[in-house]
């Protein structure tokens, strides 16, 4: 279902401000991440009450962390579908999940959360796993 642009840019906006770029179109999700050198997480964005509740701001508190992916990006399910089509084809040998957040190395997934890792559990908790993949996956000290 599509819902109307100025009822979601409240959510898109609570990653980006981030820093995390968003992907709209399938040939952004082809240009980075099929191009991807080094580590890159993808955050799978959703309007769903556990997007809210425990996705983004887990997201938002592992991004505090002092090692963190070289790069941030996102789609929105449901509102950019090529996009988001376009990064699952990145997540083998995962179902289609929204929420869900994916830690990618060199363009090959490494860590990856999906909706039922998601939505029964608590930000601190989804965050705690997300900086334990940034600690074995992601140089610190890189940047942006």
């Amino acid at each position: 279902m599509m819902y109307p642009e100025p009822m979601i840019a409240p959510m898109r906006e609570e990653l980006t401000r981030l820093g995390v770029q968003e992907l709209r179109t399938a040939a952004e999700v082809a240009e980075v991440l099929g191009n991807a050198k080094g580590s890159a997480l993808v955050v799978v964005n959703s309007v769903c009450g556990c997007s809210a509740r425990n996705a983004r701001p887990a997201v938002a508190a592992a991004l505090r962390h002092t090692v963190t992916p070289d790069h941030l990006y996102t789609v929105f399910a449901g509102q950019d579908e090529d996009a988001t089509k376009a990064a699952r084809a990145f997540f083998t040998g995962y179902p289609p999940s929204s929420p869900a957040i994916a830690l990618l190395k060199d363009g090959q997934i490494v860590r990856m959360l999906e909706r039922h890792q998601i939505e029964s559990r608590t930000a601190a908790d989804i965050a705690q796993d997300l900086v334990d993949a940034f600690d074995r996956h992601c140089v610190a000290g890189a940047t942006r």
